[in-house]
């Protein structure tokens, strides 16, 4: 995963992200990563629409944003 974040870091591109936060809820995220710390990330929330920090512990998945198919 480090290098899918590195990776993100370097290009600016979107992720998607299954998160869990310290009170156990499960949320799906959009994000760009802005800085890789030893245990976390910190990164732009396109949901929240601010900065935020993601502990690496909790992501529990990660991957390039799919693009949306139309039916």
């Amino acid at each position: 995963m480090k290098g899918l974040l590195m990776n993100s870091l370097g290009t600016k591109q979107k992720l998607e992200l299954i998160y869990i936060d310290g009170e156990g809820n499960i949320s799906h995220r959009v994000i760009r990563v802005l800085e890789i710390r030893e245990d976390a990330i910190l990164a732009y929330c396109y949901r929240k629409r601010e900065v935020r920090l993601f502990k690496l512990e909790n992501i529990l998945s990660a991957g390039a944003v799919r693009k949306r198919q139309g039916a």
